[in-house]
């Protein structure tokens, strides 16, 4: 009997490589599994998801709005699922989401999934609001079955008139993808070696971003509430990683109190967050909006305490008071005090840290997620 043919449609490939390269273990077990992408410069992870048994196609899917490459990549993912007569098509990210839902109905897809990682219009405004915001609508409209990855963020959708309460469903406990714990795995001398790398002390407290340096990650509020709390806290140190898509990293100079090389370290991306993120003592996400925060999971999952904004969606990935400590969306004083508090108690740092790990062990395993995922195929695809 010849396995139903599911396929998944990201901008880039690197989408995938994060959020749903486990899921398609579980998945390629019971269908046969496509992935369509923008491969342009990724020729490795293409090779890596054929090994996997992926079948892979191309599709120029640029991630920003152009009318011209737009209407190009939308003919082609059109003409792809015509031959492919795919069961299902599962979209990830908006652009890609809105691609798919108008594509998959023009050929006739029976089975039309997006899901919904976060909003980059929750903070826009004007035109550009209203643009953004009508693609998520449509997809909503068109595609046949809704995905969010987070209850916070479903509630925000449904209160922001994007989905229902009927045609919307968080998979398991939320998160996209959960964390594998076989990677994630405490480790002092990995912890030691991470610090090393830039002469960071054991009696110091470091305050670790793993992310997209831009505003919307709250990386202002950060410096501002560091620049205040290194002078009353000697011992603090903050330690960024990933892209630098604002120029942050050079406006340190205007906060007198942060020292490159001293307090103040940014070694660009890492490909190893499991292990970077040991040199922390502390997780840092002010965000201002956010889907559920994969990146808090994958603090906690390694001991570390987080702090978080309020935002909706990230209030999901900790517990106040259990897991971590939130501060208020733009409010550098607020995030200030949070981070002094953690500063002074390293008890409390280590109790919420152990509970992070519990939580994430029992309810963000990435198994858990993945069956769900396999579970809402079945039912969706039996009825084919």
């Amino acid at each position: 009997m010849e396995k139903k043919k599911v396929a998944f449609i990201v901008a880039i490939p690197g989408t995938a490589d994060a959020f749903l390269k486990e899921h398609f273990v579980y998945l390629l077990k019971e269908y046969e599994v496509h992935l369509i992408a923008n491969y342009e410069g990724s020729e490795d992870l293409k090779k890596e998801f054929e090994k996997m048994g992926v079948i892979c196609h191309q599709a120029p899917i640029v991630r920003k709005i152009n009318l011209k490459s737009d209407l190009k990549a939308l003919f082609v993912v059109k003409k792809i699922f015509k031959l492919g007569k795919f069961e299902c098509v599962h979209s990830v990210t908006p652009k890609a989401g809105f691609l798919t839902a108008l594509a998959g109905k023009l050929a006739g897809v029976p089975n039309r999934v997006h899901i919904f990682t976060g909003q980059v219009w929750a903070t826009r405004r004007g035109g550009v609001r209203m643009m953004l915001k009508m693609m998520d609508k449509m997809i909503a409209m068109l595609d046949t079955r809704l995905l969010v990855d987070g209850e916070g963020q479903r509630q925000f959708l449904i209160k922001e008139g994007v989905l229902s309460e009927k045609n919307s469903v968080v998979p398991a406990n939320g998160s996209i993808a959960g964390i594998k714990l076989e990677k994630f795995v405490i480790s002092k001398e990995v912890r030691k070696e991470e610090r090393q790398k830039f002469g960071i002390k054991d009696d110091e407290v470091v305050y670790i971003f793993l992310g997209r340096l831009n505003h919307d990650k709250g990386v202002g509020e950060i410096f501002e509430a560091f620049n205040r709390l290194v002078m009353e806290c000697p011992k603090a140190r903050l330690l960024f990683y990933g892209t630098d898509e604002e120029g942050y990293d050079q406006k340190v100079k205007n906060y007198p109190n942060i020292k490159r090389g001293e307090n103040y370290f940014y070694p660009g991306l890492t490909r190893t967050p499991f292990k970077s993120l040991q040199a922390g003592d502390v997780f840092i996400l002010p965000t201002w909006r956010e889907g559920f925060g994969m990146s808090v999971l994958e603090s906690q999952a390694l001991g570390l305490p987080v702090i978080t904004s309020d935002a909706y969606g990230v209030v999901d990935a900790s517990v106040e008071g259990v897991t971590g400590l939130r501060c208020k969306v733009n409010d550098p004083n607020s995030l200030y005090c949070v981070m002094k508090q953690y500063y002074e108690n390293a008890d409390i740092r280590k109790i919420h840290g152990l509970a992070g790990r519990k939580r994430v062990e029992e309810k963000f395993n990435n198994a858990v997620v993945s069956k769900a995922w396999l579970t809402i195929y079945k039912e969706m695809l039996e009825k084919a």
